[in-house]
């Protein structure tokens, strides 16, 4: 994966709302040199993940994808399945 552009923040931010309304806490973080998405169980810190955009898709820091950035909800369902695992958000 190549560096982030904006297209890859807004990606970030549209699937960081997402999470919000799911009760997720989503920080947006550009440490490292590229945006990425830092999204964490609130009943369950431990329970964290970071995502990044790169041509069109979401992916799991471990370099695998979860989808296209065109499916948000799709997005925020996978990223909700494995932060759930223990507890879910309120």
């Amino acid at each position: 994966m190549t560096s982030g552009d904006s297209t890859d923040t807004t990606g970030l931010e549209k699937l960081g709302a997402e999470l919000s309304s799911q009760g997720f806490d989503p920080v947006i973080s550009t440490s490292g040199g590229r945006p990425a998405l830092v999204v964490s169980n609130p009943n369950a810190p431990a329970l964290s993940e970071t995502i990044l955009t790169e041509a069109g898709w979401y992916w799991w820091s471990w370099a695998e994808r979860i989808c296209s950035t065109a499916d948000v909800p799709g997005a925020a369902a996978a990223i909700s399945r494995v932060l759930a695992q223990g507890s879910g958000p309120a």
